[in-house]
């Protein structure tokens, strides 16, 4: 039994859902998201929520159960909230700042890096070393926090890098006489 799976996923005041067979479609405040499903589960929608249970006991119904409550979650979720991950840039001379539709990023390189922010997200700099990734798509702004970090991942021996917020390096001692 997926422990996921059995909640009802609620759908706050103000968010729209329409299903139409395996296609679920939620409209709110920040915009609109879309999704097909799995044809293992069956979305129904009634006073609690959304709710979605699997069609037949099988293995493979049973794995796309969880999965996809939390996908119909996210949906529901990036409409009604947004989702949005904090990278913390860590060396001296690490510079990031917002150009237009641009991302210019200072990493210890020879030259800067121009990272092109996709659209349906927005990139805000509060500080020279912190940058916001924000949007409606919790896949979509995962994927850009992650590009910007493999410029530069966090090394282990100075912890130096670009690295998520709360994110633990574990650091290694260096060379001995």
């Amino acid at each position: 039994m997926s422990r996921i799976g059995k909640k009802p996923v609620a759908v706050p005041n103000g968010v729209e859902v329409s299903l139409n067979g395996q296609h679920v479609a939620v409209k709110g405040p920040k915009g609109a998201l879309d999704a097909t499903l799995s044809q293992h589960v069956s979305v129904v929608q009634d006073d609690a929520g959304l709710l979605v249970s699997p069609v037949d006991k099988s293995q493979t119904a049973r794995s796309f159960w969880g999965l996809s409550r939390s996908l119909v979650e996210n949906l529901v979720v990036g409409v009604s909230e947004g989702f949005n991950r904090k990278l913390i840039l860590q060396g001296v001379g690490y510079r990031a700042q917002v150009q237009g539709q641009n991302l210019k990023l200072a990493l210890g390189f020879s030259h800067d890096v121009d990272f092109p922010v996709p659209e349906g997200i927005s990139v805000e700099c509060p500080s020279q070393t912190e940058i916001i990734v924000s949007g409606i798509d919790k896949q979509k702004v995962g994927q850009v926090a992650s590009e910007i970090r493999s410029y530069r991942p966090p090394e282990p021996y100075k912890g130096k890098g670009v690295r998520y917020e709360g994110e633990y390096v574990f650091r290694k001692e260096g060379k001995k006489k």
